[in-house]
């Protein structure tokens, strides 16, 4: 009897089925999609090591699932797609022959994208037990990777990866449960703290200023520095750097005759048109109306 968490290449072992399109040996790394023929049968699916996703292309059957000793049924068909976290068991149960793409999603990649979400380091990440869900994001996203599997295309590793960092943002704001890491920090900045990195940002200001670099000024951990950040100043830190850009921005328009594209640069917008879009954004005008009102 196999013990501990399985790999996607193990499932048929315990989900007989016919194995059609697999990304196997395409050199991806923490993405792997298989399709699979499957008759209708009850069977039980180990704790996995990977998260996954299920969607239907053909068939449709009434489907029922056991998953932390609850029952869910509904009816499968094309369109829809199921939801599996990692590391749990579950039952199947179903009656039809039905056509399925899977989606494995690695416990690492998962986690990364949740850190650069929150801004701290995630410890762990749970989807939520969804049988079913007509998700037309979620089933883009599996057809652009089912695409790929196909085609073999020029660079389809970080196309891939691409596709499914934009898939697991989706999956974290609408089916997960995130637990953050505990590294013993609690509370804000000191007050020579809050004066140094206010410092620091303002002189850097026209440089990349990402979490990493911030953290650095103040020789702490990015997860400690958002935190404490955050309890000092009521926002993330990547928000108070683009609130003090676009400050400096506006005032430089109405005090300086200095060109626009000179300003998106001294501010820290990576051209004039990032300048416009999130001044836009912000005041309700575009640089150059500002200016000219300011005038």
């Amino acid at each position: 009897m196999k013990t501990g968490l399985i790999r996607y290449e193990e499932l048929p072992d315990w989900v007989p089925g016919e194995v059609g399109l697999a990304s196997d040996g395409q050199g991806w790394k923490n993405v792997a999609l298989r399709s699979y023929r499957y008759a209708g049968q009850e069977v039980i699916v180990p704790a996995m090591q990977d998260y996954m996703l299920v969607a239907y292309r053909a068939g449709v059957t009434p489907m029922q699932r056991r998953f932390e000793g609850r029952w869910s049924r509904d009816v499968l068909g094309p369109g829809a797609v199921s939801l599996l976290t990692r590391a749990q068991q579950a039952n199947w149960t179903w009656e039809e022959e039905i056509d399925v793409t899977h989606v494995y999603l690695s416990a690492g990649l998962v986690a990364e994208v949740a850190s650069e979400m929150q801004d701290c380091a995630v410890a762990d990440v749970a989807l939520a037990d969804v049988l079913r869900a007509d998700d037309p994001i979620m089933m883009q996203a599996m057809q652009l990777i089912a695409g790929e599997a196909r085609t073999r295309g020029m660079g389809g590793a970080l196309y891939v990866d691409s596709v499914a960092r934009g898939l697991i943002v989706h999956l974290l704001r609408r089916y997960a449960s995130v637990r953050m890491r505990e590294d013993g920090a609690g509370g804000g900045l000191e007050p020579a703290q809050r004066r140094r990195i206010l410092e620091y940002i303002e002189e850097n200001l026209s440089a990349p200023l990402d979490l990493k670099a911030l953290a650095g000024a103040l020789e702490m951990t990015p997860c400690r520095f958002a935190r404490a950040f955050r309890a000092s100043f009521d926002m993330p830190p990547y928000a108070f750097v683009k609130a003090r850009r676009l400050e400096r921005a506006r005032a430089l328009l109405a005090r300086s005759a200095l060109p626009i594209k000179a300003v998106a640069a001294d501010c820290g917008f990576s051209d004039q048109a990032h300048l416009t879009r999130m001044f836009r954004a912000a005041y309700g005008a575009t640089p150059a109306a500002f200016r000219r009102r300011a005038a």
